[in-house]
């Protein structure tokens, strides 16, 4: 049996001399594996569709529960990302936070959205004033774009970031507080119960959760290296973000 679906390729591993097995995205299927064969072969056809971060249409043969990619039409390679390091390292949190959790052929379009619109955000900031760059409120840059992006995953996922008011005591939070891991929540540090989390996290992660609230470069990455530390607890470790952080 034969199909087509558009997919992002999350990562690919050789496989034999020649062929390489490609972890995929796909819109209608959720994460799946295929084998592309002869693809390491000097001129092979197919070599773009082994790289990273490539978005195209698939063609499939499907066999006992085995997939084969038999042709793909590129939508996007994200080339831009290969000339900036922070943005290149964001993208790759972003494939391997999918892939983490992501089960196959289980359907999950507004991730895969979230995702492609995000490689084309960071293709964006690699183009123009660099991974690093910040505006004022720290909204510029891989490093905003990554974090909204974690947030949303998580929330498919269903492992929600709340930072409303302290759900323990429904004040609204402010100056030294905590994060459960338990629930994804911010909370009075005077309520207890969790890590502590600075104001500046809170604001940053209020406002990619789109809350608004004022946003520091510092605010940013430290909600970050939280979200690193949740997603460890809920999920699994990301070590592609722990590399990113130390960029």
């Amino acid at each position: 049996m034969e199909f087509k679906a558009d997919a992002l390729v999350l990562r690919a591993a050789d496989w034999g001399e020649y062929d390489k097995i490609v972890t995929l995205f796909t819109a209608e299927r959720g994460k799946l594996s295929a084998a592309l064969k002869g693809v390491k072969r000097a001129g092979a056809k197919l070599k773009f569709a082994a790289q990273p971060f490539c978005f195209a249409e698939f063609v499939f043969a499907e066999k006992a529960g085995r997939h084969t990619i038999i042709s793909a039409a590129l939508h996007d390679g994200f080339y831009p990302l290969r000339e900036d390091i922070a943005c290149y390292y964001a993208a790759v949190v972003l494939c391997e936070a999918c892939d983490r959790l992501l089960f196959e052929g289980i359907e999950s379009p507004a991730l895969f959205l979230a995702a492609v619109r995000t490689l084309e955000a960071l293709s964006s900031c690699a183009e123009g004033a660099g991974g690093e760059a910040r505006l004022e409120d720290g909204r510029s840059g891989s490093s905003y774009v990554l974090l909204r992006f974690l947030l949303t995953a998580l929330k498919e996922a269903g492992y929600p970031v709340s930072a409303a008011a302290c759900p323990h005591c429904g004040e609204q939070l402010s100056g030294r507080m905590r994060f459960d891991m338990e629930s994804g929540a911010f909370g009075c540090e005077a309520c207890g119960g969790g890590v502590p989390a600075s104001e500046s996290t809170y604001l940053a992660v209020r406002a990619a959760l789109g809350q608004g609230g004022e946003v520091t470069a510092d605010g940013v990455k430290r909600a970050l290296r939280l979200l690193s530390a949740y997603f460890a607890f809920q999920a699994s470790e990301l070590p592609s973000l722990a590399e990113y952080l130390r960029l």
